[in-house]
């Protein structure tokens, strides 16, 4: 390796060309990027008391003999800068040649110092050489032609503005400003330098590298030139052009991450870490499948979370699904997606699976149940499902999640629904939505109505509405303004306004000539009052179970189901017989509630109390007592210095010495303690086994 400080404009001085290899990201730097380093260039070439501005660096490697008449050189870092200052002196030369000036520089000098190759022939002619579209747009912007489709809309934009920032700037400030801009040159050497242990360790500046570049990167960077082009064209370039620019800049991250959490089975894998997990798990995979997987997986992501799918029955309920912002399933729906395209469940079957993953996200939103559960939930769903009888299986993991991570039944919904605030529920338009168009064929654009509020919110309600609502209005809108009953949809937003409900009901557009389901009924009502809104609300909550349906088993197979998970390791709560030996109903709330908020490794070891630790001499049992509860732990604490580390105690009682520790649970302030309490033991009983659950 060879480093030195340079002047930039010396890097493309001389018979060269730099090429970006095909596994490199496209150009991405935005029009952000470039009025930085144009505000960079004046600002230095304007100051004679500054000599130099620092803009990164440039790291490259022979692609072979250097000592041809044009040398080529594989860029590993610094394509970004390269490129952008590519197009800040085509635009000086674009300038230089139209004003016909020559001094302090003509446009020919520009062209053959920094941008051509005056005797190179073809692709060798020019520079610099990009990939793909950026190629072809960059040659024709050299050639001083227009660019012709497909454009690289990043070039086409940056160079546009460069040239409009020149037409009104000094042409002498200018390049005094580029001749001061300084680079770190490092050049490699091939056989003896790691070109991707170095560009991983680059701290570029400009626009940072995505964790997918880097994954494209290590998995090309190292491959014969042919190879690497090969598995590029067959695998990595019909992602991008599946995800499209834009959708690939901002999504192939995450499609990343949720690719590895399916086959590291992990949902705690972070943003952050999804180069490093995939170096791991690239090891273990031979290059050319792993890449066809991703390809693959891509195809399903994009059909998914960004609307690709061609089938239009697919395509709506994925469309769904994206407004609900459940991205959290994702990875389930692209392992179902997998299996639909191995054909082990059919179209039909894929559909109904997507609308229950719907109804559960949903429904749990509406009953406000925590949402930490939801990430694992999904990451490892499929491990439940019985691929001979799909759709069954699916039904019965949902119905049989423990009480945490349950499926709201329908009295539970329907009675949160009519009650909760669901104008300012951040997925209004959505069940909006849902509920006008659900049975439809013919689907109406709720996104051309407005929500409408049937009794109005202004606090100062006009009189007619204050004798509509009887003497208690104030607490009838506080109570009901904003719930399922009063809420609606429509085109007369505006015209409506804090009208009486009769002149809401009988104007032009209003309720009585609404084609709109949600106004069905409100015609031919005389009244808004207390008892309107809740039957209302009743009338919409019994349609809402049937727009997000419950799936449903029958009671002989669910017990089945039910069984045979408790072979393997499911135990909840409700499986113990609390109740039946007299402990109150509401400690045993007070445990469930508590239990929630606990961290996962902690919940694991309670919903698994019998099964997963039953053995001759180690247990954690759960004894009822009267009034409240016996937490025993029967573990071997030989191996602490001092067993009473894991121990106080709480309530009076306590036991030690021969690997029994007793503790007794009568108020949830004790809670969080005990819980700590179970962790340990087993941690320290079940080593690395014990810290996974």
């Amino acid at each position: 390796m060879k480093a030195q400080d340079l002047q930039f404009t010396q890097l493309l001085e001389g018979s060269k060309q730099f090429i970006i290899p095909i596994f490199q990201r496209t150009y991405s730097w935005e029009i952000s990027h470039c009025e930085q380093l144009w505000n960079d260039v004046v600002r230095v070439g304007g100051n004679p008391d500054l000599n130099s501005h620092f803009i990164g660096s440039a790291v490259y490697i022979p692609e072979q003999d250097t000592s041809a008449a044009i040398s080529r050189w594989l860029v590993i870092d610094g394509q970004q800068r390269i490129t952008t200052m590519t197009l800040l002196l085509l635009s000086l030369m674009r300038k230089l040649k139209a004003d016909d000036i020559d001094d302090p520089v003509s446009a020919e000098q520009i062209a053959d110092y920094y941008l051509r190759n005056r005797y190179g022939k073809g692709d060798l002619s020019y520079k610099l050489l990009l990939t793909k579209t950026d190629k072809d747009t960059l040659i024709a912007l050299l050639e001083g032609k227009e660019p012709q489709e497909p454009i690289s809309s990043r070039i086409d934009e940056n160079f546009k503005f460069f040239c409009e920032q020149m037409a009104t700037a000094d042409v002498r400030i200018v390049y005094q400003g580029i001749q001061k801009l300084m680079i770190v040159d490092v050049r490699l050497q091939q056989g003896l330098d790691n070109p991707q242990m170095i560009f991983e360790s680059m701290n570029s500046t400009g626009k940072a590298l995505t964790q997918a570049d880097l994954i494209r990167n290590y998995v090309l960077m190292g491959l014969p030139h042919e190879l690497q082009t090969r598995l590029y064209t067959d695998y990595w370039r019909p992602m991008e052009i599946e995800f499209g620019a834009e959708n690939y800049n901002n999504h192939f991250d995450e499609f990343m991450r949720f690719f590895l959490v399916i086959h590291m089975r992990s949902y705690q894998i972070r943003r952050g870490d999804v180069y490093h997990e995939f170096k791991s798990y690239s090891l273990k995979h031979e290059v050319e499948p792993l890449l066809a997987s991703l390809r693959d997986y891509a195809s399903y992501y994009c059909a998914i979370a960004i609307g690709k799918d061609k089938d239009e029955n697919l395509a709506q309920v994925f469309h769904d699904i994206r407004e609900l912002r459940a991205d959290v399933c994702y990875p389930f729906l692209m392992e179902v997606y997998a299996d639909y395209k191995l054909q082990r469940l059919s179209k039909q079957e894929f559909i109904e699976i997507v609308l229950m993953v719907e109804s559960y996200v949903f429904r749990r939103a509406v009953c406000e149940i925590p949402t930490h559960s939801q990430r694992q939930t999904f990451a490892t769903f499929n491990r439940h499902l019985k691929k001979d009888r799909y759709l069954e299986s699916v039904k019965a993991a949902f119905l049989l999640l423990p009480s945490y991570r349950r499926f709201p039944l329908d009295d539970e919904f329907e009675r949160q629904l009519k009650v909760r605030n669901l104008y300012q529920f951040n997925r209004r338009s959505y069940w909006l939505r849902r509920f006008e168009n659900h049975g439809r064929k013919e689907r109406v654009m709720v996104q051309d109505y407005t929500i409408e509020h049937i009794m109005p919110q202004n606090e100062n309600l006009n009189t007619e509405w204050q004798t509509d609502l009887g003497d208690d209005w104030k607490r009838v809108q506080a109570q009901y303004l904003h719930t399922l009953g009063n809420l609606t949809l429509t085109g007369y937003n505006t015209e409506y306004s804090d009208r009486s409900f009769r002149e809401k009901r009988d104007m032009g557009g209003g309720f009585r000539h609404s084609p709109l389901r949600l106004n069905e009924g409100l015609g031919s009502c005389e009244i808004w009052n207390e008892n309107q809104i809740e039957k209302r609300a009743s009338l919409l909550a019994q349609k809402a179970i049937k727009v997000w349906e419950l799936p449903n088993l029958p009671p002989d197979f669910l017990d089945a189901y039910r069984n045979e998970g408790k072979e393997v390791s499911e135990y909840t709560l409700a499986d113990h017989p609390f109740l039946a030996a007299g402990i109150t109903r509401e400690l045993f709330d007070e445990l469930c509630i508590e239990v929630q908020k606990l961290d996962e490794c902690v919940r694991m070891v309670i919903l698994k109390l019998y099964i997963a630790f039953k053995a001759e001499t180690n247990f954690v049992d759960v004894v009822p007592q009267s009034k409240r509860l016996r937490i025993s732990l029967n573990i071997n604490f030989q191996d602490l210095d001092d067993p009473r580390k894991l121990s106080r105690d709480v309530t009076g009682i306590g036991r030690w010495g021969n690997g029994n520790t007793e503790v007794l649970f009568d108020k949830k302030e004790d809670l969080p303690y005990i819980m700590g309490l179970v962790r340990q033991a087993l941690e320290r009983q079940l080593g690395d086994e014990g810290s996974e659950l």
